[in-house]
């Protein structure tokens, strides 16, 4: 693997991409603590624990996210990480509220989604029941 000063970071949700660019610093949190990645560190592969995600960008500028459980994958110069949710922040102050909204959002609309799918079930389970009794 040669030198780079930055590397290639991708971070996913389900359906989105959240961010893609260079960066030249990331620090997250793995089931056994923070950590830190930098462009020519080893190949990596942790899950990741709800917590924020920082990312120091090749201009020097910081963005933070609030991201769910995930995995992280380090493989050459670029690393993806996956989540189930995430929100990008502004600042630590206002990351809190804004991660709060959203996966408070999400979880509401999770809850309405399976909602839906139980009636479905029972709708099909109860017409399966009707084909299957004698003189139908």
């Amino acid at each position: 693997m040669t030198m780079a000063p930055d590397m290639q970071v991708t971070l996913r949700l389900p359906t989105r991409t959240l961010f893609d660019g260079q960066a030249t610093r990331l620090s997250a949190v793995a089931p056994n603590g923070a950590f830190g990645i930098l462009p020519n560190h080893v190949d990596y592969v942790t899950p990741i624990m709800p917590s924020v995600l920082t990312l120091q960008l090749v201009d020097g500028t910081e963005e933070i996210f609030g991201l769910d459980e995930g995995l992280l994958v380090k493989r050459g110069h670029r690393v993806t990480v996956v989540a189930l949710r995430g929100v990008r922040g502004d600042d630590l102050d206002t990351l809190r509220d804004t991660v709060e909204a959203s996966f408070i959002q999400m979880d509401e609309e999770e809850r309405q989604a399976r909602s839906a799918l139980s009636r479905l079930e029972a709708d099909m389970v109860r017409r399966f029941v009707e084909l299957k009794r004698p003189g139908s």
